[in-house]
């Protein structure tokens, strides 16, 4: 099959995508039963981010949904947009915008194909079984093409899985690497068995931090599917409005995401919630996909010692051993985590700019930055709280 034979299309709203021809690219395992295994990509999620206008018109997040056809069939997609700035995606590029204006340039608009503000390692290139390679090439070249024609600055696929980084190499795109903290279950029965891996001291500490947060005076309830109601979004986004003026001056969601989310969403989402004389002070909300438990937002209205470790790490913890989850992602950064059972992890991702010398500059910096990163994540590796019989089969 040649490369000729595929068409690219790019769409303005997932209005004019069948959600059904979208989901076979996006999560064909559901075919199957049960849960995607990527909760991010698939059409409700992002269609719920769209009508709910949090991307959009005056986002700085303008849709430009890519899909590549053979005939009348759909063989890929990807979450392709095109960014005024760079927030809400947590693969920081600041420096390099700053220095291509200085230089003269324009960096923005620019391409970013994405989850908007979702650090969580998925599927970029959403390809039909069978078209991995013809799609995930057509759907690179597409995206490279389109930014060429508009005389973008740049494409970047960012929170890519390693296989698809690759394959952007191979391609000729600039991988890059950061990092995160996942925990990973290995195979335990229960919080304790989890706590038994860790060496004597972490282990003590942990047990305290537990018992602390939860001596704030009231109850933390784990909520999903239909025990989530709808009044349940006004505590959270009270939440959620206090972490976002914190955080990022502004929040990136709006209050209608989580009415949508509740429509289309509420079987994919884990709301934790601490409740104290009836009454939500905080929660954390968490995505819910096949393997992987992922940690999204947090908030509280009181501060009470431990709460949060409890909310988004324990009982994040506690629900994947419950559910036979493989791990836990709890979103960017935060070396906090590692103390709690989260060890550094890699991610990855794609690059490409269309001035040469500017481009010859970033690989320089993405080289060096790969080195520092690779360090510092075998540094923190061996840092980590488990057991050192524990930590050396884990390495």
């Amino acid at each position: 099959m040649t490369q000729a034979e595929v068409e690219i299309q790019a769409h303005a709203s997932l209005a004019q995508i069948a959600p059904e021809a979208w989901d076979a690219c996006a999560c064909p395992e559901v075919a199957d039963g049960g849960r995607p295994h990527d909760p991010f990509t698939t059409y409700r999620f992002l269609k719920a981010l769209e009508d709910s206008r949090s991307v959009g018109p005056g986002t700085g997040w303008e849709p430009l949904y890519l899909t590549a056809h053979i005939g009348a069939e759909m063989i890929a997609a990807a979450p392709l947009y095109a960014k005024s700035h760079s927030q809400g995606e947590y693969v920081f590029d600041h420096s390099w915008a700053h220095a291509f204006e200085n230089a003269g340039g324009r960096y923005y608009p620019k391409l970013q194909m994405a989850v908007p503000f979702t650090p969580a390692t998925g599927r970029r290139l959403l390809v039909r079984p069978g078209f991995e390679a013809t799609g995930q090439a057509a759907l690179i070249q597409g995206a490279v093409q389109l930014a060429a024609n508009n005389n973008l600055s740049s494409l970047h696929v960012t929170f890519c899985t390693e296989t698809e980084a690759e394959a952007g190499r191979e391609m000729g795109l600039m991988t890059r690497i950061g990092q995160q903290f996942h925990w990973i279950n290995e195979g335990y029965g229960s919080f304790d068995d989890f706590l038994a891996s860790l060496s004597s001291r972490k282990r003590k500490t942990l047990r305290k931090e537990r018992q602390r947060a939860n001596a704030f005076g009231g109850e933390i309830r784990m909520l999903t599917g239909d025990q989530i109601e709808p009044h349940h979004w006004d505590a959270f986004w009270a939440f959620y409005q206090d972490t976002g003026s914190r955080k990022w001056g502004s929040p990136y969601l709006t209050r209608a995401f989580f009415d949508c989310a509740h429509e289309s969403l509420r079987d994919d989402m884990l709301l934790v919630l601490a409740e104290r004389d009836g009454r939500p002070i905080a929660g954390a909300l968490n995505l819910i996909g096949r393997e992987v438990l992922y940690g999204r937002y947090w908030g509280a209205l009181e501060h009470h010692e431990f709460l949060h470790f409890e909310a988004c790490y324990y009982r994040a913890i506690d629900y994947a051993i419950e559910e036979g989850l493989a791990r836990v992602e709890a979103g960017a950064q935060g070396e906090h985590k590692l103390a709690r059972g989260y060890l550094p992890a890699p991610t990855h991702s794609l690059h490409w700019v269309a001035d040469q010398g500017f481009a010859r500059a970033v690989q320089q910096f993405l080289t060096e930055e790969r080195r520092a990163v690779e360090e510092d994540i075998e540094i923190l590796t061996a840092y980590g709280p488990f057991r050192r019989e524990q930590q050396e089969e884990q390495d």
